[in-house]
């Protein structure tokens, strides 16, 4: 497999996508953040001293998908048509379950500005939470799936 991020010289480079037809391209992405049950019961009642902890963590990763490019070297500034975040909260395994889905017609995925979305949401409860659990663990990054471009769909199995 060639690696497309490196130039003649062996040196890092940004790809060209000039050439690359717009399609609609859809990419979906996960992550957890562990917790003590206090904290996670914390956040369900908002009572957390920092504030709305899922609020301030859904707009977080909501300007981390905007702002990828600014964060990764070789990712393409790219206009985001959509950005959703979830969260679940899972009492039986004390976490945070975030899912975002991020969408946009252009030349190049938006694999990274998903994960980028779940990464920063994760870190964004951490910060808020950090006083009263210090054991927390944001964990699990990936991406379910995505659509679109030449390579099509993947969806983790």
């Amino acid at each position: 497999m060639e690696l497309t991020h490196i130039n003649e010289q062996g040196r890092a480079k940004m790809v060209d996508v000039s050439e690359k037809q717009d399609t609609l391209r859809e990419a979906v992405a996960y992550c957890n953040v562990y917790m003590k049950e206090e904290t996670l019961l914390k956040i369900k009642e908002g009572t957390i001293k920092k504030g709305d902890v899922l609020s301030v963590a859904q707009v977080a990763g909501i300007m981390a998908s905007k702002k990828t490019s600014d964060l990764i070297p070789m990712c393409h500034p790219i206009m985001i048509s959509g950005c959703d975040i979830s969260f679940s909260l899972n009492f039986d395994e004390n976490r945070v379950e975030i899912t975002s889905t991020v969408k946009n017609t252009g030349q190049t995925g938006v694999e990274m500005e998903a994960i980028a979305a779940v990464t920063i949401a994760g870190l964004t409860i951490y910060d808020m939470c950090k006083a009263i659990d210090r054991e927390m663990i944001v964990s699990d990054v990936k991406l379910l799936k995505k659509s679109g471009g030449k390579s099509g769909l993947f969806e983790r199995k």
